[in-house]
């Protein structure tokens, strides 16, 4: 059997659980492992001695001259989805090797990615319902808090940190979840208005206050804190916005006693901190766990009763096409940390947009609701899983070349005569033009039906690569791509 799971982090636990439950001989495949341990779960699984082999997305790619079952865990994972390189989709291979060698293959997930609930629904997959939660726990109540009501300090509402201290005071643990890391994520002067600029990409830098650094998350460039503004030359330097580390030193302030942890990329960076950090967690040795998406998959921390959703709207209204199913996905899955063995657990969202119907949706945990409501939208919009996109994205050092070299790529494309199901659509800056110092631009192409758009890119390919413009550009053709970003 092959067992595909989002993240490294969440292979310890389920390691551990495998490893108690089956007798079989059990090898774990993934990029923290060194090249003499990943060659020898190699080997093993290819001469049929590893019956079961757990792993990342390319672990997909092991050879098992036995295999029978395919199971992908939290299949509506992005983490799936090898961005570059070698593009791929580790669940969408995994779903064509299960169809090639015709065994079964379980999707796992209690947040289905769209296309999947959408192929259950038309019968193309068989749809298993779980009713209840394992060990017969209960489902954690939702609430919302309306932050157009409330004031928040360091992004803690009044409620929130009331129910923080309740359960303090009961013994239990709490966790915060806040997808962004950092201590803030704007450095502003109050005097001019100047904000901390990326001279790299077309993005703001964070602050992080604990290395005394303001940080590029898109491209990893950083300098020190200024003492005083370059334009104005004033010293009203303020940061805005919460993140992970911001939060965390509120909640040492209001909660001098308590047991912080924080798990998030910056505080995790040396080899096993995660595994050590998770480990702490399960076995109560920290109050409050504060972090980013790290914390919100698959993770067992019996002793939470209490999760709070920070900024709930952050991915409201994102430039993707999918940043709205992503949300309902991340709370869901954060949520579902609470509340999992005996005691009852309780989840606040603070929100500015209480009426909106992801959050209808979520209150009542209705994923069905909310997933009738998004595929309608993405019917009217001619977007997956009602049609199959192509995107061709091109960058370059120098302005206007990537727009350059796609505008003669669409001219090639029209000359290859698509079906009239293919549309090719102009092609335009990305929604981050400059990254890293380099400008980006990409080319939608859309078809209602694969095989036309696949009778398109053959061809196309191939006299992509004799344009002169390719040369001057870094180019990839992305087939189905997870976002448009």
């Amino acid at each position: 059997a092959l067992l595909l799971v989002p993240e490294i982090g969440l292979t310890p636990q389920l390691v551990a659980r495998l490893r108690a439950r089956f007798s079989a001989p059990l090898v774990v495949l993934h990029s923290d492992l060194n090249d003499i341990e990943r060659a020898r779960a190699w080997l093993l699984a290819a001469a049929g001695q590893a019956r079961l082999v757990v792993g990342t997305r390319s672990a997909v790619f092991t050879p098992l001259p036995r295999l029978r079952l395919i199971v992908v865990d939290e299949e509506h994972d992005p983490s799936y989805k090898q961005q570059d390189g070698f593009r791929y989709s580790a669940r969408d291979v995994a779903v064509m090797r299960a169809s090639r060698e015709r065994i079964p293959i379980v999707l796992g997930s209690a947040t289905p990615s769209l296309e999947s609930y959408h192929r259950a629904a038309s019968g193309a997959y068989t749809r298993l319902v779980l009713p209840a939660r394992a060990g017969g726990a209960a489902l954690p109540e939702i609430e919302l808090l309306d932050m157009r009501r409330l004031t928040a300090v360091d992004g803690l509402s009044h409620p929130l940190r009331d129910a923080l201290a309740r359960t303090l005071e009961r013994g239990e643990q709490a966790l915060l979840f806040l997808n962004r890391r950092g201590f803030a994520p704007v450095w502003m002067c109050f005097g001019c208005g100047w904000v901390a600029p990326c001279t790299r990409c077309d993005a703001r830098l964070t602050l992080h206050r604990g290395s005394g650094r303001l940080r590029c998350h898109h491209c990893g460039s950083e300098r020190p804190i200024p003492e005083a503004c370059p334009v104005c030359r004033g010293t009203q330097l303020r940061a805005l916005g919460a993140g992970t580390e911001r939060v965390e030193s509120a909640l040492a302030r209001l909660y001098p006693h308590a047991r912080l942890l924080r798990i998030d990329r910056d505080s995790t960076r040396a080899k096993g901190a995660l595994e050590a950090k998770l480990a702490r967690a399960r076995d109560g040795a920290a109050d409050i766990l504060i972090g980013t998406q790290m914390l919100s998959k698959g993770h067992d921390f019996p002793n939470v009763t209490l999760v709070g959703v920070l900024n709930a709207d952050q991915g409201l209204y994102g430039t993707d096409f999918r940043a709205a199913e992503r949300l309902v996905q991340q709370i869901i899955q954060v949520s579902g940390r609470a509340g999992r063995a005996t005691k009852a657990g309780r989840v606040l969202i603070q929100t500015y947009h209480p009426d909106h119907p992801v959050f209808t949706a979520l209150c009542r945990q209705d994923y069905d609701e909310f997933a009738a409501y998004a595929l309608a939208e993405r019917r009217e919009a001619d977007y997956p899983p009602y049609t199959h996109l192509a995107l061709l994205r091109a960058e370059s050092p120098h302005a206007g070349a990537a727009l350059a070299f796609l505008r003669a790529a669409r001219r090639v494309a029209l000359a290859c005569n698509p079906e009239p199901e293919v549309r090719v659509m102009e092609p335009v800056p990305s929604p981050m033009e400059r990254r890293a110092g380099r400008y980006r631009a990409q080319l939608l192409v859309q078809a209602s039906k694969r095989a036309p758009l696949h009778a398109l890119l053959g061809p196309w390919l191939d006299r992509l690569t004799e344009l002169k413009a390719a040369r001057r550009v870094r180019w990839s053709l992305d087939v189905d791509p997870a976002d448009l970003y």
